[in-house]
């Protein structure tokens, strides 16, 4: 029972945390240290796709309108776009992949990069006042998103989403076009990498994943995912992003003077 619930409170921390600029990887890793337990790469990894699940229900709509003008140049320019920054991340991580590179266990490293992350954010806001920013995505950022998606699996506590929007903003984007370009692409690569790690738990230690309980946290990260998205879609609309950038600088640094005083 015990262990239900915990896979259900790291199963929400997922949810509310994947698609917000502040780090689901550091949030499980914290929440996990937390908890007094630890899960593998594999459980980690699969229950964001209850995150992506989640996200293809709020974008419905768009989804379904893209299916139906692929006639039209802009949609195939945008989906083509959306298919070159996921090649380039595809690629980048499998490369990663082979130099060892695995979801770190030590907090500190990614407290950092939380709080660098928050820095920037409220540096690029600042930079930004009064600046509109552009709803087209360019080539130019379509290859930045690809690349800042390899930065942010290099760094755990970048976050993949906030590391996206950072770059897009640098590059003249507004909030609304680079939130919604960060979470339709985030679709193609967590539901690649979840699929991977399935695959490599099938050929490798199938037997040792506790499935029943990944299913469980996988579902509640679905619900808690949707609802965030929905609001956080909402939300960007009409503020910035300081907010988050706060709250990750403050759990940043609340986060290093706890892991000095253990």
């Amino acid at each position: 029972m015990t262990d239900s619930i915990n896979n259900v409170l790291l199963g929400l921390v997922e949810g509310l945390t994947e698609f917000l600029p502040i780090s689901s990887t550091g949030h499980l890793l914290l929440a996990e240290k937390l908890l007094g337990i630890e899960r593998s790469e594999v459980f980690n990894v699969v229950i964001q796709t209850g995150a992506v699940v989640a996200v293809l229900a709020v974008f419905t709509r768009q989804v379904k309108e893209m299916a139906q003008s692929l006639g039209n140049p802009s949609t195939r320019d945008y989906l083509l776009k959306l298919l070159t920054a996921f090649v380039i991340t595809a690629v980048g991580g499998l490369a990663l992949k082979k130099l060892g590179l695995t979801l770190p266990k030590e907090m500190a490293p990614v407290a950092y990069a939380t709080l660098v992350g928050g820095v920037l954010f409220l540096g690029i806001e600042f930079w930004l006042r009064g600046r509109p920013g552009s709803d087209e995505v360019t080539w130019t950022i379509a290859v930045a998103f690809g690349i800042a998606q390899l930065i942010a699996a290099a760094f755990p506590g970048a976050s993949r989403s906030g590391t996206t929007i950072l770059v897009a903003l640098a590059l003249g984007l507004a909030r609304p076009a680079a939130t919604q370009f960060s979470f339709l692409l985030g679709i193609p690569t967590l539901l690649a990498a979840g699929a991977k790690e399935l695959l490599d738990a099938v050929k490798h230690h199938a037997d040792h994943e506790p499935w029943v309980q990944i299913g469980l946290a996988t579902a509640v990260a679905a619900v808690a995912a949707f609802l965030v998205v929905k609001w956080f879609l909402g939300y960007i609309r009409s503020h910035t992003f300081n907010a988050f950038g706060w709250y990750r600088i403050v759990l940043g640094v609340a986060v290093l003077i706890w892991l000095r005083s253990v």
